[in-house]
């Protein structure tokens, strides 16, 4: 299938429910930061995002999620929305600072109560919940003793990791340790576009390993404290394509996807740390033990894959340390966010971690896309490109799952719109429209679709609208 713009009448042959089987998932992901607001409410303490918000130049538009969704309040009504697209799961995650609001090491019992709560509302809807315990918030406490970069903040995390499934995993099967560690190590401590806002490769290289390296030492605990449970983690993955076929260019390309892809796919299915990488980055690579990198690797059963966008990667001598730099082809489709509308890109990812890797069951843990959302004077909200995005990505997960990948299912991102991290309130993920004054939704056309799509068994005209 071409990644051209397609018509809406195009789109109608293209997916339909009864190409996946009866039992896959469909879900969408959210994450507490960007939806919950409540920031000082109920115990919770600053996370290195409240903190990262505060700092001049580090939002675009000079926000910050002290109210964001105030889904805190709103939940019932958000949970509600969920179910009546038809969806079976509903990917959340937990706010470390409203459990552990303090190095106390006491847990918040407000805290707690609230997804407890939150817990109930989804079961009592129908919705599966899939709980990620990392997505970016940690504590400011913590990282004002070291961060990541501290040994002794995995130790924290098992802590947090051992209360939050011994109190919620009577009802949550499915958990997930960590959200894109990726972004975590290196958006945080590279290149400083997230928090804490470090630059330094040295500390992003520790960082990646202590949060790795926590993951594997949290999965026995979880499977301690829930039977039968499933655990599992996601990462930001992308397929990458060298700007020419000049050698510089595609030793680029491994370099890349070795600090991209590869550092953290290899450690986890047992191969330790991409050998080339460790080469081209002697000199800043972190603390690390054989004994570490076997934990590492302890056994999964699921791996989430995050897909929004390929890369093309170029030689770039002068761009230290990996000398490599990301380059923008023209002519091609792109959201409003700029990244690139490649549906083809997910199918090829997706082979290749079949072919590369050991056979797992995977699932498309985020796939979504910005655009400049209006409401229109009816109300309504016409996200066509949007709904076209969902459509065309899904037929190509289909073309995965019958080139023999074994996906099980997929969350889009998001139900709704948020903070959307350093971009603030400028960039619109969700299926619902939220008017950030007002605290409104309105379901756009593509949360329509999806309804339609998951509530009856083909695609039809009707759909469309």
């Amino acid at each position: 299938m071409s990644d051209k713009p397609v018509n809406a009448q195009d789109t109608l042959a293209l997916v339909a429910r009864t190409d996946f089987p009866a039992d896959f998932v469909w879900g969408c992901s959210t994450s507490s930061f960007q939806i919950e607001g409540a920031a000082a409410i109920d115990g919770r303490t600053p996370s290195i995002w409240d903190q990262f918000c505060q700092q001049p130049g580090k939002i675009r538009d000079s926000s910050d999620a002290t109210v964001a969704c105030d889904h805190y309040h709103r939940w019932p009504e958000d949970l509600d929305l969920a179910s009546q697209f038809g969806m079976n799961a509903y990917r959340f995650s937990i706010a470390w600072p409203r459990i552990f609001p303090d190095a106390s090491g006491v847990p918040n019992r407000l805290g707690l109560d609230f997804y407890s709560r939150l817990v109930d509302g989804m079961l009592e809807r129908g919705l599966t919940p899939w709980a990620t315990l990392y997505h970016w918030d940690l504590p400011q406490y913590l990282q004002d003793a070291g961060g990541w970069e501290n040994r002794a903040t995995v130790d924290a995390y098992l802590h947090y990791v051992d209360v939050v499934t011994r109190h919620l995993g009577d009802r949550i099967k499915h958990w997930i340790t960590h959200n894109e560690p990726w972004c975590t190590a290196m958006h945080g401590n590279w290149d400083g576009m997230h928090a804490p806002g470090k630059q330094d490769f040295k500390a992003a290289l520790q960082v990646s390993h202590h949060v790795m390296l926590s993951h594997g030492l949290a999965v026995p605990v979880i499977r301690a404290n829930v039977p039968a449970a499933k655990v599992g983690i996601a990462l930001s993955l992308h397929p990458l394509r060298a700007a020419s076929d000049s050698a510089a260019d595609l030793l680029a390309m491994q370099r890349h996807d070795g600090l991209r892809n590869r550092w953290f796919l290899d450690p986890l299915f047992g191969r330790g740390y991409p050998a080339d990488v460790l080469a081209h980055c002697a000199d800043y690579l972190p603390q690390i033990t054989a004994s570490e990198v076997d934990l590492i690797a302890t056994p999964l059963d699921f791996l989430g894959v995050n897909y929004y966008f390929p890369e093309t990667i170029a030689a770039a001598p002068d761009n230290p340390p990996l000398h490599t730099s990301l380059k923008e082809v023209a002519g091609r489709e792109r959201t409003g966010f700029g990244w690139e509308v490649a549906p083809d890109g997910m199918r090829e990812l997706l082979q290749r971690i079949a072919q590369d890797y050991p056979a797992i069951p995977i699932y498309l843990t985020e796939n979504g896309s910005s655009y400049e959302d209006q409401v229109e004077a009816d109300g309504s909200v016409q996200d066509t490109a949007r709904r076209d995005y969902f459509i065309r990505h899904l037929h190509a997960l289909q073309q995965a799952r019958q080139q023999g990948v074994d996906v099980r299912g997929y969350f889009a991102w998001s139900l709704m719109d948020n903070f959307e991290w350093a971009e603030g309130y400028l960039r619109r993920f969700g299926m619902v429209y939220i008017d950030f004054a007002t605290q409104q939704r309105t379901v756009k056309q593509s949360g329509h679709w999806f309804r339609n799509f998951l509530h009856q068994n083909v695609v039809s005209p009707l759909d469309m609208t």
